[in-house]
């Protein structure tokens, strides 16, 4: 039997190497009876490496520039070889950091549009409860007078609608604690939000002074015989500049001595100026003005109720319980982001012009470096409609949730919502809920309109936040304030979804294990108790709110 011989596998044995002859001993003769073979012919090259050889061997010293011959060899070689041509380096991107979730939709949706298991999702979102009870709202109240007042705060609360709710709330602390007259805080014309509303523009003022009556005082304007010192302008007025997050030692220590002297102060700006680290007292008032004393002026109150029912109703099906959505993917959001989607060339030209028209010079500063992949991984970018989405389904909410949406307007939101309406028919905006005639008188104010999103939002069984800010910290903690010490609020994990989306060959299964995880953390976190250094507007327990045991001998815990 004749066999072939295996290519490649089987190799011959290397033929024996040549006896090394010492050149000290190549005029040697061979032993006797012994005939030596004849040598094979040598070549040029041969030759000549043989005497290179020999003279190395004799003068040793010329080791001493055999790095000079070598790197000479080199310069040598280096200058004969083209580099014009050679072999191509591609880098791999980083999980993450690339914006691929149209083509995780395209793949999902087959099957996502399959399962059937996600209906009733609504009504069983919220499974855990706290182990010690529920907690329930106990801001104590005081009933007796006020003594006389030590003189007059004026401050401009400054940002959108829920940083200048912040200023509110920490000026009525500071003027409780100071024993100051509170005049009704001004709020700061923003470049950005562009809103000119006034305090009870928005909020109920009446309201708001009867309620803190026995707390603090609070008035609108500084009596006109105090103003005659400073010509009735109150940029005369001695102005404050105090450094974010001082504590409330600070006010006492340094701005009540020039209260007692000047009778009047201002303190502009006054956003993020107090510690959330603060004395039970300081606390207390904080929760009293944000939880009990801040209501929105009637108008905007009830055109938001009336969202409120209207989304109630086309929830019928789930029982009344719709889920909110707040959605940060407005034109200064995303340019702001610096992220990278989908928009091709058109969505550079508009995110540059924004940059430049809201942030001038901010973004093209010499040195400075934008990395879009970078934000991407590290979850900084604000989800797309899509996106949201993708994890809504993923979640267990079918396509018969009711959604509302509290957005301004989206960027490119022909293009950009057309996958979140297919996901999600019902899906509703204050301005699909409301008649043209009914937002009407708000249309030009942020703050107002933000107003009405976040009442609708604050009634929600669900509320749903995707790129944090005020907005939905205040929420959260409201939500948390209404129903029994938990948020009910989703908080995605965005360095997670960063990855998943950029994994189109990603399985359905897979996927909505990966988001019913998520949604499991969001609800285990819902219970959370305020650290030192937490926002009390973020988490009311336990300064705002008392633990309800659900023994028979349930206690009250006192706030102060």
């Amino acid at each position: 039997m004749h066999r072939l011989p295996s290519s490649g596998h089987c190799t011959p044995s290397p033929p024996q190497s040549p006896s090394v002859r010492s050149p000290r001993y190549r005029h040697g003769r061979a032993k006797p009876g012994r005939v030596a073979p004849a040598p094979p012919p040598r070549t040029v090259a041969h030759r000549l490496a043989w005497i290179v050889l020999s003279v190395l061997l004799r003068r040793q010293g010329i080791f001493l520039f055999a790095p000079l011959i070598y790197i000479s060899g080199m310069l040598f070689y280096m200058g004969t070889v083209s580099f014009d041509v050679g072999p191509v380096i591609t880098h791999r991107l980083a999980p993450g950091s690339v914006y691929r979730s149209p083509q995780v939709y395209a793949k999902l949706r087959p099957d996502m549009d399959a399962d059937n298991s996600t209906a009733d999702a609504i009504s069983t979102i919220w499974k855990n409860s706290y182990k010690g009870g529920e907690w329930r709202p106990c801001v104590n109240k005081s009933i007796g007078g006020l003594p006389d007042s030590n003189g007059y705060i004026y401050v401009e609360a400054n940002g959108g609608l829920n940083q200048q709710r912040t200023s509110i709330c920490n000026a009525v602390a500071v003027a409780g604690y100071l024993n100051a007259t509170l005049v009704i805080p001004n709020f700061h014309y923003h470049s950005i939000w562009k809103d000119p509303s006034k305090f009870n523009d928005i909020y109920d003022e009446d309201y708001f002074i009867r309620t803190l009556q026995n707390e603090v005082r609070v008035v609108n304007k500084i009596p006109d015989f105090l103003m005659e010192r400073y010509d009735h302008n109150m940029s005369n007025v001695y102005n404050f500049r105090i450094k974010a997050w001082s504590p409330i030692e600070y006010y006492k220590e340094n701005v009540l001595p020039r209260l007692l002297e000047e009778k009047v102060i201002r303190i502009s700006p006054f956003a993020n100026r107090l510690s959330f680290d603060a004395p039970p007292a300081v606390q207390r008032l904080r929760c009293l003005a944000n939880y009990e004393a801040l209501r929105f002026a009637s108008p905007i109150l009830t055109l938001a109720e009336t969202l409120v029912a209207r989304m109630k109703e086309r929830s019928v099906s789930s029982g009344g319980k719709y889920v909110s959505v707040h959605l940060r993917f407005e034109e200064d959001m995303v340019a702001f982001s610096c992220c990278v989607f989908d928009g091709g060339k058109q969505e550079r030209l508009d995110m540059d012009a924004a940059r430049e028209r809201g942030w001038r010079g901010k973004f093209t500063k010499p040195g400075r470096v934008i990395r879009p992949g970078a934000i991407r991984i590290n979850g900084k970018c604000p989800l797309t409609p899509l996106e949201v989405g993708l994890m809504l389904r993923g979640m267990g909410f079918g396509r018969n949730t009711s959604i509302y949406l509290a957005s301004g307007k989206i960027y490119d939101a022909e293009r950009n919502m057309a996958p979140l309406f297919e996901m999600f028919p019902l899906l509703q905006t204050k301005e699909m809920l409301a008649s043209p005639e009914e937002l009407a008188p708000y249309g030009n104010y942020s703050s107002r309109m933000a107003a009405i999103d976040y009442t609708v939002c604050l009634h929600s069984e669900v509320f749903v936040t995707t790129q944090g800010g005020n907005f939905p910290h205040f929420l959260m903690g409201h939500r948390r304030y209404l129903y029994g010490g938990h948020a009910k609020t989703i908080r995605p994990d965005k360095r997670k979804l960063a990855q998943l989306f950029d994994n189109p060959n990603i399985g359905w299964k897979t996927f909505k294990r990966h988001m019913l995880n998520m949604r499991s953390h969001s609800d285990s976190k819902g219970f959370e108790l305020k650290r030192p250094n937490d926002s009390i507007y973020s988490f009311p327990c336990p300064d705002c709110m008392c633990r309800v045991s659900k023994s028979r001998d349930s206690r009250s815990a006192s706030a102060t």
